[in-house]
């Protein structure tokens, strides 16, 4: 049986310590493919901010508080990338990528899902901006930053 076709609709969540290091998950393949939670809307969920909550339980084994996840009411649209258009209905080039944000203790322990990632790990913020793939994950990430600064 093949996975059902994604929705091209995503919470992006940047995870992050009290003083502003990021969690960082490492995918599976291609390998050096470090991200934050990631992943896209499903039927299940009710809403984005469900979608956000389930990924980081999946991708991480954190059950993160409704309090504890900052919905930052942002979006990002861009092309999804040639190698993953496949899991996408047939015409579909660009996803709707949202934005939140989650502190946790540095001790939280990290469950990853076997599947899809091998391993994490915390940087300062610079760091996990160069590391992570993704244009959009990258702005979060030092926009993030920005946000913690003026705390």
């Amino acid at each position: 049986m093949s996975k059902p076709l994604k929705y091209p609709i995503s919470a992006l969540v940047v995870l992050h310590d009290k003083d502003g290091n990021i969690l960082l998950i490492e995918r599976t393949a291609p390998q050096g493919f470090w991200q934050s939670v990631t992943g896209s809307i499903e039927p299940e969920d009710n809403n984005i901010f469900a979608a956000a909550k389930r990924e980081v339980w999946e991708e991480t084994g954190i059950s993160l508080s409704d309090g504890q996840l900052l919905d930052w009411h942002e979006s990002t649209v861009y092309e999804i990338y040639h190698h993953w258009r496949h899991r996408y209905p047939q015409g579909v080039f660009e996803n709707r990528e949202h934005i939140f944000s989650a502190e946790i203790p540095r001790d939280t322990a990290i469950t990853l899902q076997a599947a899809e990632h091998v391993a994490y790990g915390w940087f300062n913020a610079e760091e996990a901006a160069e590391k992570v793939f993704s244009p959009s994950n990258k702005r979060a990430i030092l926009a993030l930053q920005k946000k913690l600064e003026k705390q």
